[in-house]
């Protein structure tokens, strides 16, 4: 825990004033998931990003979407070999540990499902060979929801693979006072050092899966899901993967906490960050948050 603790810290002291979208940020990490970061320029989404990547020592890669990118600009290529009269595979960026994939939604739908199988399986297939990707892997993808030109959408089935999606907001006038004074956070970057290694994040990954979750919670989880789906408010609800996600982050929640249980403060606050990206009204004014937050006030916790 006291690596996790210099971790948390490290990322701090660049990106101030965020404990809690830090912590979910971790959260996900820790339960082999992936985050989008998704709010409007400037507020730090790919400082946080690159900040998560610096505080792990592992390996980083970071692209940078456009309209003309394309499947093979991510996941590589087989170029033939002529002293060997073969075809030999170039990996392309997206072998790596920590992948920062930036204003994803500037790809074409093509694109964007080239990362499909890797967030789901951590492997990609070209030319009907499977490639392993190395692990841990990390996606932290970044987007602006303000900006529509020269952007796509992402899809329900894109969507689904994040586990968490964090919108970080605008400092607090105290917190956003000591940005003007420090100056450029990039100086503050480039003097973090590595807090944790490969081996540190694949025992911590492995230390949550073994948090225990108990029969009532899991009654409540299904409860949820159940109570959702039938909303009549929503045209999709939240899908088996969501909520296989939503205990997996539960445990990372308690995790973090110090516990080798999960109580249910570990799962409310993860609703909303879970959940409502990966379901969609009926009327398309209307926010899922709202709906997520009604649905958690009429089911009843587990005392």
């Amino acid at each position: 825990m006291n690596r996790l603790n210099g971790f948390f810290k490290a990322i701090a002291s660049v990106f101030i004033g965020k404990e809690e979208v830090i912590r979910l940020a971790a959260v996900s990490l820790l339960a082999r998931g992936h985050v989008l970061l998704e709010d409007v320029p400037g507020v730090g989404k790919t400082l946080l990003a690159r900040a998560l990547a610096r505080a792990l020592d592992l390996d980083f890669q970071r692209i940078q979407f456009t309209s003309d990118m394309m499947p093979a600009d991510i996941l590589g290529v087989n170029l033939f070999h002529q002293r060997r009269q073969e075809f030999q595979f170039v990996p392309g960026p997206i072998f790596t540990n920590v992948l920062l994939a930036d204003e994803i939604n500037r790809a074409a739908p093509k694109t964007q499902s080239a990362l499909l199988e890797a967030m789901q399986e951590g492997r990609i297939s070209l030319d009907r060979v499977q490639h392993v990707l190395p692990q841990p892997f990390f996606v932290l993808a970044t987007q602006n929801p303000m900006e529509f030109a020269g952007t796509y959408p992402l899809p329900e089935s894109q969507l689904d693979r994040f586990t968490i999606r964090l919108s970080i907001g605008y400092p607090a006038p105290d917190e956003e006072r000591l940005l003007l004074q420090s100056g450029d956070r990039e100086a503050h970057l480039q003097a973090m050092h590595p807090v944790l290694s490969r081996e540190d994040v694949l025992g911590m990954q492995a230390q949550v899966e073994g948090i225990r979750v108990a029969e009532k919670l899991t009654d409540y989880i299904q409860r949820l899901a159940v109570t959702l789906r039938r909303d009549p408010r929503l045209l999709l609800g939240p899908s088996p993967r969501a909520m296989i996600q939503l205990a997996r982050c539960a445990r990372a929640m308690a995790f973090v906490a110090g516990r080798d249980f999960v109580v249910p403060d570990d799962i409310r606050p993860l609703l909303l960050p879970v959940l409502a990206h990966r379901m969609i009204a009926r009327d398309p004014s209307a926010a899922t948050g709202g709906i997520v937050e009604d649905i958690a006030e009429s089911v009843p916790i587990p005392l």
